[in-house]
């Protein structure tokens, strides 16, 4: 019996069995992480990726052994710790994820140590305060309580406070939270008629997103723009819950399924009407395309929603090709660093957003593919700031070497943190729908 180096065929991904009483097993958690660390051991392809690899590595290196057996179960939790999934070792890096006979697929195991972490517990206030973005955001726009937020995340004082008693690293540039949110103020235009295309539907429904509803509402405010510029009917979710994201990289399944049972049948109705349901983050998108349908694998609705869910320039670009968008711009962008997300990556789309980028006249495009460091929550956090800054180091540098006019990624956190690590710039942060808007001319 041989086994094979490395598969060829397309990657694929099973339903996570999360409910079963075998998922939250710990001693079954451990026997598994062993033997996948063991393979990892064998190849070490994903060193340069992240942090994670390396502490694991290390580990093993240290042990006694010098072999996975070496190390004490209880530093497993170190390596699981490192890990943000980012997904990037599973879909760039690894030779042995399904249907390969070893099975490899290190997000979601590690997915699940996080999720027998929270189940025993072991997940601090802070964590579970940064991953309740809903509850934060609408805590934190209310108005007069707003000002003071912003004022108190600008405050080398209350920066100190924050850093020593929650753990929020005082030098992070946190993103300011807006009275005026996204859902309260977006005034979609209905009153163009459908034009459907061979690849996209000619109607669409915004699903806002807790970061644009609350910390960004205009990213939300220029799609509105480019969708009536195209003549496309937009909408907006009647209702809707935070995605789930933060909860799933907390490892809290059961939030998860508590909002997708909020968002879910609102999400369905529009689908099976014939909308495109569009979300101007990244992680959002991939939350419903993936994560969702497999936690949920027998869920009608779900699927109908992950088949209906758009990223904007997956949208926009499919509406190229049905020859139904307008490409009248009349703002040259001049150079535009972009960045792309490892979110946005893993859709499988290919780099729509450069694509479009690249149609404007008067625009050259730098694209860096590679993560950034920072993920949602994780780089705000005091004990991985730095590792985060060390991760986006070469994303800085490469995206400084173009001497941009704007520097740009889908994941506007990313964003952010790309130019504080770049330090003095000229260059203006943008996220691509902007750039979208300002070539326009709108």
């Amino acid at each position: 019996m041989t086994v094979r180096e490395g598969s060829l065929e397309a990657p694929t991904r099973h339903p996570l069995d999360w409910k079963s009483a075998d998922f939250y097993d710990e001693a079954k958690l451990e026997k598994e992480l062993e033997r996948v660390f063991d393979i990892c051991h064998g190849c070490r392809r994903c060193v340069n990726l992240c942090t994670t690899f390396p502490t694991l590595f290390d580990l093993i290196d240290e042990s006694k052994t010098m072999e996975v057996d070496g190390v004490a179960k209880q530093d497993y939790w170190k390596v699981v710790d490192q890990c943000y999934l980012c997904d990037m070792c599973y879909m760039t890096k690894c030779p042995y994820v399904p249907p390969h006979e070893w099975n490899v697929d290190f997000p979601h195991l590690m997915l699940r140590a996080k999720a027998v972490k929270f189940k025993k517990g072991e997940v601090s206030f802070r964590d579970k305060l940064l991953s309740s973005t809903d509850t934060l955001g609408k805590l934190a726009t209310i108005p007069v309580v707003v000002q003071m937020v912003n004022a108190a995340n600008k405050s080398g004082f209350a920066r100190g406070l924050m850093d020593n008693m929650l753990g929020v690293h005082r030098e992070r540039v946190l993103p300011e939270y807006d009275s005026a949110r996204f859902r309260a103020t977006a005034r979609p235009d209905t009153s163009f008629p459908v034009k459907d295309g061979k690849n996209t539907p000619g109607k669409v429904a915004i699903f806002s997103t807790c970061y644009v509803n609350y910390n960004e509402p205009g990213i939300g405010h220029d799609l509105l723009k480019i969708l009536a510029h195209n003549e496309v009917p937009a909408a907006l979710v009647e209702k809707e819950a935070c995605c789930g994201m933060p909860k799933l990289e907390l490892g809290d399944l059961e939030a998860v399924e508590r909002n997708k049972e909020i968002n879910i049948p609102v999400l369905a109705k529009l689908a099976r009407q014939g909308y495109a349901i569009l979300a101007a983050v990244p992680s959002c998108t991939l939350m419903f395309k993936q994560e969702l349908p497999l936690m949920f694998p027998a869920d009608a609705d779900v699927r109908a929603v992950a088949e209906a869910m758009f990223d904007p320039f997956e949208y926009l670009i499919l509406r190229n090709k049905d020859g139904l968008l307008k490409t009248d711009f009349k703002q040259p962008l001049g150079k535009v660093s972009y960045h792309v997300p490892c979110h946005l990556r893993v859709q499988n789309m290919g780099q729509k957003t450069r694509e479009l980028l690249e149609m404007i006249p008067g625009t050259r495009v730098t694209t860096i593919e590679r993560c950034s460091g920072h993920d949602g929550t994780w780089g705000v956090k005091s004990e991985y700031f730095e590792q985060s800054m060390k991760i986006g180091r070469p994303v800085f540098r490469q995206m400084a070497e173009a001497a941009p006019d704007y520097i740009s990624s889908d994941c506007a956190i990313a964003g952010r943190h790309i130019k504080q690590g770049m330090g003095e710039t000229t260059a203006q942060k943008q996220h691509p729908v902007t750039l979208i808007r300002i070539a326009y001319g709108l």
